[in-house]
């Protein structure tokens, strides 16, 4: 390991000197490479992204303290195209003999192919940054807005080039910035009475306060304020233009500033001439609904038209909705008055029905009473939409694996915007035992079938507009699904059922409550669990053969001559080992592996009835898909069980042996459970951002269970978890992961990423992942596999190692290695750094970004 690292530490090293000494080799006689651009305000050195921003000149990007993309530009050969044509005339006959051999075509292509790898690096790399007094020149007035704007109106700012060595140069930009100004009054001359008075009411929620540093970002920030809070009171004429601001310094010895508000009258443009009125608040007079509008279709006569609830609704031809579906997303009503926020919140609602295209909304202005008529246009989406996806996927117990899904979307199915969805799903794929002689090669298969029906309101048996208005795009969701797994281990069959609501109170929040989620699953094949689970069987097997004195009836004797325990007689030999009290007094530490393998085969080869509810909430304040320095929060609340446990209750059912109830001859879950995840991501500038994840799930078996469901337990490991373990191969605790599939019923994961740019979209990362599963409150009595106390976190794992993202703009595809730097499942040994190397590496490919 430390030999190892050596190694690499002497190869960067040995890089970065080769490298170093090219770093100049485009750099002409008379010019020089900047190495630093250096910001000092008041005699110490600012390194904050915002200063650094104002700079027309920085050094040339860095990757692990190395110009990279510098010396890729370096490679590429200047004026490459004049050396081809040097070449061809270089002897007076080649240019003939190649054309007459090949083609003047083909000398073409080979003349781009030649060049083609040098456009490559040019483009890829990047030029060297040559020192310009110019651009320092804008660097320093761009420094001087930025601190007069924030209140410094008495700033001096400098810069000095330090030429050296080998064509290299420094710049370093010197602030004074002074005393700040700050706002010793406040006052307003606003010409229109509506105004005034909507101001006043708001005034306490200004963002231009007395005493405070003058920054011209608060000023901003402010007429934005009012220019919201007037359009959304009924100004419909109101623009920020009209929001002017006056400062009067008079007071300089004292840094203080007067600010002065002005807004004028509306203007109003006429062909010869320009006048001013006070602005007026406007009502909605009319709304009118186009709901079939076509450009061919424009001008014709209306074939059908509606009024309904203070709306006209008109159509081209027969009228295809239910009024109450359009106006249910319009929030725009008659009578009231105007607000830019009822125009946002129908457009909104109008594109998340998914059955028109483009809304538009217009107003008309009717200045003879002061009114506006709105006039809403919706094109069609088409009734039908098909979907088709085909994908390959690889796992651990699947060499290869082929799957497809087809669907068929239906739009307003029941005349009120309704989505009708039925899909198909198929896979085939090869199992990593299907190489042996006595299988087919594919043989894992499955089919699927869902059929989903999304409402765009409540579907609930009473009004609850006032308990979740409209503006918050309540929807609900009917889900009906089917599954097969055939020939993959158990076997499975797989039915659910879901209704659920989904609300958005706000831009960074959305609920979702699953008011029904139920799931049956059936094991067809579960007297194949040992051939499945090879490693349970193999240390089954281990204590027949060389620690229990197994009964002859339960070995064979294979064609080598070894003995085998007989696969079929595994349950016989379980019940005879649990039922020998003398083994259990003399052997405790195998009595309970066995114990604990015939706990894990009743729980994963049992068929499951799961009838749930849930509540989910997240908080994302991601404004877009380039926000880098945002967070985001997830709570989900899960219980199961409850209302059939009252049922059984009632209705008198008789508890099975193991004193649970059954429906339908099917022991149904119960339990609680909860999951909380927090993501934050820190913007450093630069393309470097600096990610940051942490979870904590817990789910209590209660009443009618003593363990949780495989589908609803949690598990680590994976290129979305602990990279340094594969999925499902860490834990539970520091047992020693000797299962397939590894799981438990408590989580805690936490993960820490620095992620920087290499050259164009190829990015590297560094990582820290740490946590691990275990079991808690449940039947398993494993002392390593459960959490007792806080001592137990000293079984948390911890995973480090690097990765490559390369960005396609529609997906990043991920590739990790991860190294193991605390591996718990070492007991009481050292656990730090026994396998952190190569040769137990854990590489990941995935796509988009873990967290």
């Amino acid at each position: 390991m430390k030999h190892s690292l050596t190694k690499i530490l002497l190869i960067l090293i040995l890089i970065s000197c080769l490298f170093s000494c090219n770093v100049v080799k485009r750099v002409g006689e008379n010019e020089h490479l900047l190495t630093a651009a250096t910001v000092t305000v008041n005699d110490k050195k600012n390194n904050k992204e915002e200063i650094n921003g104002l700079l027309y000149q920085v050094p040339n990007s860095k990757a692990f303290g190395i110009p990279l993309r510098l010396h890729i530009y370096n490679l590429a050969r200047p004026n490459r195209d004049s050396l081809f044509e040097q070449w061809l005339d270089r002897k007076p006959k080649r240019r003939e003999r190649l054309v007459g051999r090949y083609s003047q075509k083909q000398l073409d292509r080979m003349k781009e192919s030649a060049l083609g790898f040098n456009s490559w690096l040019r483009k890829t790399g990047e030029a060297p940054v040559i020192v310009d007094s110019i651009k320092a020149d804008k660097s320093k007035r761009n420094l001087e807005r930025y601190f007069f704007l924030n209140g410094w109106f008495d700033r001096e700012v400098d810069y000095n080039i330090t030429h050296l060595e080998n064509n290299r140069a420094t710049i370093n930009y010197e602030i004074k910035t002074g005393e700040p100004y700050l706002l010793d009054s406040i006052s307003q001359t606003i010409s229109s009475p509506v105004i005034d008075s909507l101001f006043r009411k708001s005034k306490a929620e200004s963002f231009v306060k007395l005493n405070e540093q003058f920054r011209q970002e608060s000023f901003d920030k402010e007429r934005n304020r009012l220019t919201r809070n007037f359009r959304n009171s009924g100004v419909y004429h109101f623009s920020q233009d009209y929001i002017g601001f006056v400062f009067d310094t008079i007071l300089e010895t004292e840094h203080k500033v007067n600010v002065e508000m002005v807004i004028p009258d509306r203007i109003i443009r006429n062909e010869d001439s320009t006048g001013t009125v006070p602005f007026q608040i406007y009502k909605i007079k009319e709304v009118n609904i186009v709901t079939d509008d076509a450009f061919e279709k424009r001008g014709q006569p209306f074939k059908d038209s509606i009024s309904f609830e203070n709306y006209n609704l008109y159509s081209y031809d027969k009228m295809r909705y239910k009024p109450k579906a359009i106006t249910d997303a319009v929030f725009i009503n008659k009578g009231e008055i105007f607000r830019d926020l009822d125009r946002t919140y129908s457009y909104r609602y109008l594109n998340e029905l998914q059955t028109f295209k483009y809304p538009s909304i217009d107003y008309v202005v009717n200045e003879e009473d002061t009114t506006l008529t709105a006039n809403i246009s919706l094109s069609p989406r088409k009734k039908f939409g098909l979907g088709f996806e085909v994908n390959v996927s690889q796992s651990n117990i699947q060499s290869v694996g082929f799957a497809g899904s087809a669907s068929l979307l239906a739009r307003n199915v029941f005349r009120g915007a309704e989505t009708l969805e039925v899909s198909f799903t198929g896979a085939i794929g090869a199992s990593k035992d299907g190489s042996e002689s006595d299988r087919q090669f594919f043989d894992i298969n499955e089919l699927g079938a869902n059929l989903t029906l999304t409402i765009p309101r409540f579907f609930f048996p009473f009004n609850t507009e006032k308990i979740i208005p409209k503006y918050m795009s309540p929807s609900s969701r009917l889900s009906l699904g089917f599954t097969s797994q055939t020939n993959i281990g158990l076997d499975k069959q797989t039915v659910n059922g879901i209704i659920s609501y989904n609300w958005f109170p706000s831009e960074t929040v959305t609920n979702s409550i699953d008011l029904f989620n139920v799931q049956y699953v059936r094991n067809l094949n579960p007297g194949n669990y040992f051939g499945v689970y090879q490693n349970s069987f193999n240390r089954l097997e281990n204590i027949a053969l060389d620690v229990y004195n197994t009964p002859p009836e339960f070995i064979e004797t294979d064609t080598n001559g070894n003995e085998n325990l007989i696969q079929s007689s595994a349950d016989e030999f379980i019940a005879v080992v649990l039922g020998d009290s003398a083994f259990e007094a003399s052997n405790p530490s195998d009595y309970q592996t066995v114990n604990n393998i015939k706990e894990r085969k009743d729980r994963l080869t049992e068929d499951n009835l799961i009838f749930a509810s849930n509540f989910s909430y997240t908080k994302d304040k991601r404004e877009n898909v380039f926000d880098e320095d945002f967070s985001i929060f997830r709570f989900k609340l899960e219980v199961a069980g409850n209302l059939l446990a009252n049922a059984s209750r009632l209705l008198g059912l008789k508890e099975n042996s193991d004193g649970r109830f059954e429906i339908f001859n099917v022991a149904y879950s119960q339990y609680a459970k909860t999951e909380f995840d927090y993501i934050k991501h820190w913007d450093l500038g630069k393309k470097n951002v600096l990610a940051m994840r942490s979870f904590f799930g817990i789910a209590i078996p209660y009443g009618n269970s003593t363990s949780i469901p495989f589908a609803k337990s949690f598990f680590a490991g994976g290129a979305n978890d602990n990279r340094a373990w594969t999925a499902y191969n860490l834990g539970p605790g520091s047992s020693d992961s000797n299962d397939e599939f590894n799981e438990a019923n408590m989580k805690i994961a936490l993960s820490l990423e620095y992620r920087y740019n290499l050259f164009g979209n190829l990015n590297g990362a560094f990582f820290v992942d740490s946590g691990n599963i275990w079991n808690v409150f449940d039947d398993v009595e494993d002392d390593s596999a459960t959490f007792d106390n806080f001592g137990s976190l000293r079984d948390i794992a911890v995973g480090a190692g690097f990765g490559l993202r390369y960005d396609f703009g529609f997906f990043v595809l991920r590739g990790d290695i991860g190294f193991r730097a605390y591996d718990p499942s070492f007991g009481d040994e050292n656990r730090w750094f026994n396998e952190f190397n190569f040769n137990h590496a854990v590489y990941n490919i995935g796509i988009n970004y873990p967290f």
